[in-house]
Formats: structure tokens, C-alpha cells, sequence
């Protein structure tokens, strides 16, 4: 594009690739992959806890619907998502500045509970809870964690002033009502303590002229948007985080974004490997993220889902495609408690800043 010019925090793209040679390789893998949201592969015995559309598994605890499914190849991806974070942050599970001795902390949308885990082995000290509307945490977890069957948009009946930390991240497609949930949060919070939120928008990003018009990429982030704007669940909520927050009565709120490459199109080894996560995440698991919402909000048939996820799968693995998700993290504290959190807050990032 004449006259462009990149952004100061654009990330720096690697060696340009022969696409044409990936295509065959690409349209037979989209093909095969296309079919795998009907996969009986995926069909355990989750079956006894949720209810199967369109061949995947969704939880039926909640007074809303979710639109991820709760089956063994969703778990799958999001412990591989727990590791793709983990490279994203820079080998950080959380930005809070909570201190070295937390005595409560909960994980809201816990999933596979793999974080509570991690935090579980990290803080000792701490009783660890992770909530989920489905039951798919394991059995043999550390013994300062445990796990509870909850939807936590319903009115909480946890003690209130009674947690150090409150978590929750991916709460995608998930939560109706953020400033009520930020209200609970409050309340459950000790005084001093913290709140940190972690999510893609799913709003695609590109910082030079790599995206064309057409992008069966593109298309797919405007489906989502309209989608998850009918849904309930709109998927840009994290760039509202920070005021909801901040409205709440919230204080040092601190927003952090991070560019999260869909493919290893970056030249930066750490960029690059979170880039192929996200574009196996993507190839692995893109029917199960949108079947269930493009059917129930935009009334396309799930062949017709299956169909468009076909040229969408082909054009992630285009590495001359430069294109990220924006990956908010926001954390908050609630006032009072000791000055101890107050004087580690001085050493987290600045207020407002990307990654």
C-alpha cells in the first residue's frame, strides 16, 4: 500500500514464504479437519455430563447457554492454550502483583483446572478453587486444591471479603453481564486484594498491508464479532474491562495488551512459537469455538459452518499473512488492606501498554 507505514510496535516479520507450495498439503488438511466437529473420536463418556450438537459435547449446568463444548478434544486444546499463554506472557501465569503469600484464590471458567494446579504447586499457602459449569477437572489434584460444579454469573454464596485473588481468563462466549460479575468480585475480594482478567478479543489485528480485502480470515472475525454481539457474549468485551473495572470502584487498574500471532509469520523465536500454538489452536479447534454460535446466531447450517471453516483453515497456515489477535490482561485492586500490594504495584507494567 503506498504511503503505509507500519506502527512503532509492530512485530517484525521473518522470511517471506513459498505459499503456493503449502496449498495442496493445505486443502487436504482442511478437509480432513473440516469433518472432525462430527468426529465420534470426541464422543467419551462426557456424554453422561452434557448434551451432544452437531457431533461435540456441551455442558448443561447453567442458566445460559455456553457456546464451547466440553468434550475431550476441547480439554485437549485448552491445556495446549495453557501453554501457549504461558509463552505469551514470558513465562507468566498472572500479571498481579499478589505478593508471596495469598491464602485464597479463586479461578473462575477453571476448564481442565490446569491453572489452580500450577498456582496450587506455586502457592502453597493458598487454598486454591477452581469453578466451572462442567466437571472436567481431575481427581488427583494437590492437596490446597480443589474444585466446585458453579455458574458464576448466579449470585455467589462464597463468604464475602474472603479471597486474595480472583482469576478467570478464556471466559469466552461465556459471560453475559461482566459489570455484575465485577460487582461479585468486589464483594468476595479482601481489602487489598486483586482481580486480573485474561482474554482474546477475537477482533483480528494486522499492522501492514499483509490482510487482503477478501481474507476468508477477515470474514471469519466479522462472523465472530456479529455472532458473539447476538449470542450475549460479545467477543470484544476485554477493551471495556478496564473502565468497567475502574467504574466499580476498582484502584491501580492496569491493562496490558499483547499481540498474539494467528501462524509463525513473527521473527522473534518466542513470538514465532506462540504463533504456531495459536495456528495449531486455530486448525485443531476452530469447528468446535463456532459451531454451536454460528448456527444458534446467525442461523447457518453446521454444514454450511464446516464449508467456510474450510478456506478460513487454509489461509491461517499462510505465513506472508500478518495477522495477531489483540490478548488483553487487565488486573485491579480493591481498596484498603495493608500497604504491602500497594508498594508492589510500582513494579508492574505501566498503566496502559502493549506487547
Amino acid at each position: 500500500m503506498a504511503g503505509y507505514q507500519a506502527p512503532e510496535d509492530a512485530i517484525e516479520v521473518d522470511e517471506p514464504w513459498d505459499q503456493e507450495s503449502l496449498d495442496d498439503e493445505a486443502d487436504d488438511e482442511a478437509a480432513e479437519l473440516s469433518s472432525s466437529g462430527s468426529s465420534l473420536t470426541s464422543l467419551t463418556s462426557s456424554m453422561l455430563k452434557g448434551k451432544v450438537e452437531d457431533g461435540r459435547v456441551y455442558a448443561v449446568y447453567g442458566k445460559e447457554e455456553y457456546g464451547m463444548p466440553m468434550d475431550d478434544v476441547e480439554l485437549d486444546r485448552i491445556d495446549m492454550c495453557h501453554a501457549k499463554y504461558y509463552a505469551l506472557l514470558e513465562k507468566k501465569r498472572f500479571l498481579a502483583p499478589i505478593g508471596d503469600n495469598p491464602q485464597r484464590i479463586l479461578d473462575l471458567g477453571c476448564g481442565t483446572g490446569i491453572w489452580s494446579i500450577d498456582i496450587a504447586d506455586m502457592y502453597p499457602s493458598a487454598d486454591v478453587l477452581g469453578v466451572d459449569i462442567a466437571p472436567t477437572q481431575p481427581e488427583w489434584v494437590p492437596s490446597n486444591c480443589h474444585f466446585e460444579l458453579d455458574d458464576v454469573e448466579e449470585d455467589w454464596a462464597w463468604k464475602e471479603d474472603s479471597f486474595d485473588f480472583i482469576f478467570a481468563r478464556d471466559l469466552i462466549l461465556a459471560i453475559r453481564d461482566w459489570p455484575r460479575l465485577i460487582d461479585q468480585i468486589y464483594t468476595h475480594l479482601k481489602p487489598g486484594g486483586y482481580a486480573e482478567f485474561q482474554c482474546v478479543t477475537g477482533v483480528l489485528g494486522c499492522d501492514d498491508d499483509s490482510l487482503p480485502e477478501d481474507s476468508p480470515v477477515g470474514k471469519f472475525s466479522d462472523a465472530l464479532y456479529d455472532s458473539t454481539h447476538i449470542f450475549g457474549t460479545p467477543v470484544d468485551d476485554p477493551t471495556r474491562w478496564k473502565g468497567w473495572l475502574e467504574q466499580r470502584g476498582f484502584e491501580h487498574v492496569t491493562e496490558v495488551v499483547y499481540k498474539m500471532p494467528c501462524n509463525p509469520w513473527p521473527k522473534d523465536q518466542r513470538l514465532k512459537l506462540v504463533g504456531a500454538f495459536e495456528m495449531e489452536n486455530l486448525l485443531q479447534g476452530l469447528s468446535g469455538m463456532v459451531t454451536r454460535l454460528f448456527v444458534k446466531a446467525l442461523n447457518w447450517t453446521p454444514e454450511q459452518v464446516q464449508l467456510f471453516l474450510v478456506d478460513v483453515r487454509r489461509e491461517i497456515k499462510n505465513r506472508n499473512l500478518h495477522v495477531y489477535w489483540p490478548f488483553y490482561v487487565v488486573y485491579a485492586r480493591k481498596p484498603g488492606g495493608s500497604s504491602n500490594a500497594d508498594t508492589a504495584v510500582s513494579t508492574s507494567p505501566p498503566e496502559s501498554s502493549t506487547t
